[in-house]
């Protein structure tokens, strides 16, 4: 099977599509005023070590064929994406490996993509994943998953504006490779979705313009060159601002700065430490460490591993790249 970009319109003949879409980390939303506009305004990064892969594959039929984690929810979305998709074949789709849900890494929105471009694919038609993500009714309020999807790194979205459209990625810089980031995840806890997690957002208190002011201050001027520049003194702590501020917001709807309380002492561990880029992605449990080399990480790792026992803790490197595709023809079955 030979690799394509996502954003290929070749339209040939296919029988099976591979998507593996990766992970992405929330690092906090810019501007929950909108005064300007516009609305939210978010930092992400794309992550290597946990993904959603998936095979979709045309069949003979009748019937559609889900297998694998997560299947109720392709189940959901597979008929509205066929009503869209007027040449799609009958398809079997397996799931070999799924993002945790509602840990805070996007496992929806890759989801989505994911299935949406593998099956536009076997419909013979280009993928327009901004539509896509409308279709999906993602993007509602950050571009970031979208843009991990497309092309991965660190990712800055212009927030969302009173059309449909998802908020469009206006800044990207790769991850430093030299770097990790650690994940310090909790089972027994799922961040916030759906309804509730629109309720929470009607439910918040106004947001102050300075405060939005400062936290694109921030952003520009100190993380982003900080990550363009591999320099973690100048990063680490704008992202740890950052975090303080947004997650010092939405702790009436999760119950303080951070949705799991051990995951919250974990860090502030780590702080005390002087580890300074830590936060929560997104609803969370999910917390997040960055740190500037793969022996600082395995050691700190450690130390985690043996005060938090219930917290899994995970390596991970951000990843400059987006979700990869591969398509091909199965070979034909053999007498």
């Amino acid at each position: 099977m030979s690799k394509t970009s996502v954003r290929t319109a070749d339209t040939s003949s296919i029988d099976q599509v591979v998507v593996e879409a990766p992970a992405r980390l929330h690092l906090g939303f810019l501007d929950l005023n909108g005064g300007l506009g516009r609305r939210f305004g978010s930092l992400g990064v794309a992550i290597d070590g946990l993904s959603t892969r998936l095979v979709a594959t045309s069949i003979p039929g009748p019937d559609d064929e889900i297998s694998g984690p997560e299947a109720a929810r392709i189940a959901v979305m597979l008929p509205d994406l066929r009503r869209r998709l007027p040449g799609l074949p009958p398809v079997r789709v397996t799931l070999q490996a799924v993002i945790p849900a509602h840990s805070g890494l996007g496992s929806g929105t890759q989801l989505g993509l994911a299935l949406t471009c593998a099956l536009t694919r076997l419909a013979g038609q280009p993928l327009d994943l901004l539509e896509a993500a409308r279709g999906l009714e993602r993007g509602a309020r950050s571009g970031i998953g979208i843009g991990a999807f497309l092309s991965g790194g660190v990712i800055l979205d212009g927030g969302k504006g009173a059309d449909d459209d998802p908020p469009p990625v206006i800044g990207r810089v790769d991850f430093p490779t030299s770097w990790r980031i650690i994940l310090l995840m909790d089972g027994r806890r799922e961040g916030l979705s759906g309804a509730a997690e629109r309720q929470a957002f009607k439910n918040l208190p106004p947001f102050p313009a300075e405060t939005a002011g400062d936290l694109c201050r921030h952003a520009v001027m100190a993380f982003l060159p900080g990550i363009a520049r591999a320099d973690l003194t100048l990063a680490g702590p704008a992202i740890g601002h950052i975090q303080r501020r947004v997650g010092d917001h939405f702790a009436p709807a999760q119950g303080g700065r951070f949705t799991s309380p051990d995951v919250a002492a974990a860090l502030a561990g780590l702080e005390a430490l002087g580890i300074a880029g830590v936060g929560q992605s997104s609803w969370g449990p999910t917390g997040f460490a960055l740190v500037d080399s793969p022996e600082r990480a395995e050691a700190l790792a450690g130390q985690l591993r043996f005060q938090w026992p219930a917290l899994e803790i995970v390596i991970v490197q951000g990843r400059n790249e987006g979700a990869r595709i591969q398509v091909g023809t199965m070979p034909a079955m053999r007498p």
